[in-house]
């Protein structure tokens, strides 16, 4: 494995991760956690190595649209309100069976190749002892809420 002169290795994965979940119960009142919430838990990293996340999507369920909160915590049992950040926002497609992706993910250094206009690639790293929540912004439950899938790799 090549290193560089001051002795850093670079970010490998050592194995994937692809977790999908229902977002019917999982609400938050607002963009800012106050009060109670049952955002759910998406990728827990607070125990584990941290994880490098390459695409996050959702997949509509229903004919309405979605807001999909994403959220970064130290904590893996309750995203609390002083804990929770906000890390992103996108919504789920008004078609049934449609995927959207979260196109606002952070830029990496990985290098890339110059073939498009795109000049870095994406993603949201989770770094160890931290934990990567997701609930839609509504006060009610639905039964036709949409899928949040991560997919990525631990590293």
């Amino acid at each position: 494995m090549a290193a560089t002169s001051t002795n850093k290795q670079p970010l490998l994965v050592d194995r994937v991760l692809h977790y999908v979940t229902n977002l019917d119960a999982a609400t938050v009142g607002s963009i800012d956690i106050t009060g109670t919430n049952t955002a759910i838990l998406i990728v827990d990293s607070t125990q584990l190595d941290g994880a490098i996340i390459e695409d996050i999507y959702s997949i509509a369920r229903s004919t309405n649209q979605s807001t999909i909160n994403l959220y970064i915590s130290s904590q893996a049992d309750y995203l609390r309100p002083n804990e929770g950040i906000l890390v992103g926002q996108f919504t789920s497609a008004t078609t049934i069976g449609s995927k959207t992706s979260w196109d606002g993910m952070p830029k990496i250094l990985a290098p890339m190749p110059q073939t498009g206009t795109d000049t870095q690639f994406k993603a949201l790293y989770l770094p160890k002892g931290k934990a990567l929540w997701a609930a839609r912004e509504s006060s009610s439950i639905a039964t036709d809420g949409p899928l949040l899938g991560v997919q990525g790799g631990w590293y």
